[in-house]
């Protein structure tokens, strides 16, 4: 009798320790299901590796981006298929808006720029100057408070006040939400644009960081399909380069909103 008490004991203890393992292995792939559909869907991860939208953002900031900002997509249905499909499709991205999108030219690579020009805006730049429908972008010259310590963040010696002037540029001039902080290049003065009309579809962007920016100056449009989502929020800024022996870490933009 002991040898098959034994046995059954054995075959009972292998079948709950199968199920232990089945119910497990589905507990952890529907949570894993649920991370990416939350992530292909409402809200996603994304870290800055250049310095094209300094001042606004640094080299080393990690974001949320909000991909539920111009509709609620069906999940994956931009990996499946050459463009997303919605459920519920909101408003377009608008001008001042930060995006994430897939480069036109390599849509494996994520860029992350403003938008300029939305469909029908006339863009054009004469002698850095900005222009939107044949109106020129007023800004000013950024003379906070806060100027020496915004230039001692880009922890770099080339992005100092002896090369680059900070500006807080209108590019909304009815609605001050739309205002931001762009940087410019005192050695650079003769940059002009244009004029280039954005088509249907389509959306002109830039870097805030504009003389050292590959934008649509450079590679032309960004299809609406391309967009992943509006830039939210900074929840971590750490920038390591184990081969340069560089640690920044920048505790103070933490949670910072982007607009």
């Amino acid at each position: 009798m002991s040898p098959s008490l034994n046995s059954q004991s054995s075959q009972t203890s292998q079948t709950s320790k199968t199920r232990w393992i089945i119910e497990n292995v589905i507990s952890l792939g529907l949570a894993l299901l649920i991370v990416f559909m939350i992530r292909s869907s409402i809200v996603e991860a994304f870290k800055i590796p250049s310095g094209s939208m300094i001042p606004t953002l640094l080299t080393g900031d990690h974001i949320f981006v909000n991909k539920f900002a111009y509709g609620l997509k069906i999940p994956f249905s931009d990996v499946l298929t050459d463009h997303p499909t919605f459920i519920v499709k909101r408003d377009a991205p608008k001008r001042g808006d930060i995006i994430v999108f897939k480069y036109p030219k390599d849509e494996r690579v994520y860029f992350i720029k403003r938008v300029i020009g939305v469909p029908g805006d006339t863009i054009e730049i004469k002698s850095k100057t900005l222009y939107i429908n044949h109106q020129a972008i007023p800004r000013v010259p950024f003379e906070g408070k806060n100027t020496d310590k915004i230039y001692k963040t880009f922890d770099d010696p080339k992005y100092s006040p002896a090369n680059l002037d900070l500006f807080t540029e209108h590019l909304n001039p009815a609605d001050a939400s739309g205002d931001h902080l762009i940087m410019l290049d005192k050695q650079n003065v003769g940059d002009t644009f244009g004029p280039i009309v954005v088509p249907a579809d389509q959306l002109f962007v830039m870097g805030d960081n504009r003389d050292f920016s590959n934008d649509s100056r450079f590679w032309g449009f960004v299809p609406m399909n391309n967009v992943k989502g509006r830039a939210m929020v900074i929840w971590l800024s750490l920038w390591v380069n184990i081969s340069d022996g560089q640690f920044i870490f920048r505790p103070e933009r933490i949670g910072t909103v982007l607009h």
